[in-house]
């Protein structure tokens, strides 16, 4: 009875000794799916953004409609994630290493975790380049494209509008009137944080543009009040788009965060020789 309580207590201590020492995670297998995860992603974001600039022209009644192209950025999106996330998830489930002694059900939690943290780290990775990829090419074309205010050139997304503040039927050949468009691109920045524009602010702009373009104070009030709208709507149609965007991006991102769960899983059962 001795010798064989005495095998028994060998037989378990290996496996006790396996589950204490050994990890729940195998960073090396996520590191890998994540950095496969990310360099897919590039990859068909690079592949769908050619696509989408062939599908598209400047020219009228040419090319796909805006509509459609929105449609198929967020279709790709969700495929991209698709293909990228399954394919990092497998990679780290068959790469990771076979936990000893370890229950079946933790087994697949732990398959599960894996693929959610290589798409996790993949995300990371990739948001990381981007915003390098951005801060380089704002450095990059900074001497180039941006003008000091005092100089009166840049009026951010309100150029357009302001440019319509002064149009006229009786263009003047000079060209030095920079500071009072830049006023102005400066008032309509102020009307946009609140409710209306203020009514002195109003009236200096519509005395500047009737100076300028010869209109009546009547309807130089009216055409600032039409440009004020304008950018309004303007602003909240970005703002739509920009949210509907993000709503899709999310959406995406959960899709693939579930195939890399899943795709992990069926890497991890075909590493230890478990029937999918």
């Amino acid at each position: 009875m001795a010798s064989v309580a005495q095998s028994r207590t060998e037989y378990r201590e290996p496996s006790t000794k396996t589950e204490a020492y050994s990890s729940g995670v195998s960073w090396a297998a996520v590191a890998a799916g994540a950095f496969s995860t990310a360099a897919l992603s590039l990859i068909l974001l690079a592949f769908g953004t050619g696509m989408g600039l062939s599908s598209i022209s400047p020219w009228a009644n040419s090319g796909l409609s805006s509509r459609a192209v929105g449609w198929g950025a967020v279709i790709w999106l969700i495929v991209v994630q698709v293909i990228a996330s399954a394919t990092g998830g497998y990679l780290a489930g068959r790469l990771r290493t076979k936990w000893v002694a370890v229950h079946t059900h933790e087994v697949y939690f732990r398959d599960t975790a894996h693929g959610f943290l290589v798409w996790a780290v993949g995300l990371v990775i990739t948001a990381v380049f981007f915003a390098l990829a951005a801060a380089s090419v704002t450095n990059g074309g900074t001497g180039n494209t941006l003008v000091s205010p005092s100089e009166g050139t840049a009026f951010g997304g309100n150029g357009y509008f302001v440019d319509s503040l002064f149009r006229t039927d009786r263009p003047a050949t000079d060209r030095a009137e920079t500071s009072v468009r830049s006023e102005a691109g400066l008032i309509l920045a102020n009307a946009l944080r609140q409710p209306g524009v203020p009514a002195q602010d109003k009236t200096y702009l519509a005395e500047l543009i009737a100076a300028r373009t010869g209109l009546s104070q009547a309807a130089a009030e009216r055409r600032v009040s039409d440009t004020v709208a304008a950018v309004r709507q303007a602003a909240d149609n970005t703002r739509k788009a920009v949210a509907l965007s993000l709503y899709w991006m999310f959406v995406a991102f959960l899709v693939g965060a579930f195939c890399a769960s899943d795709a992990a899983t069926i890497g991890g059962k075909q590493r230890d020789r478990v029937p999918v």
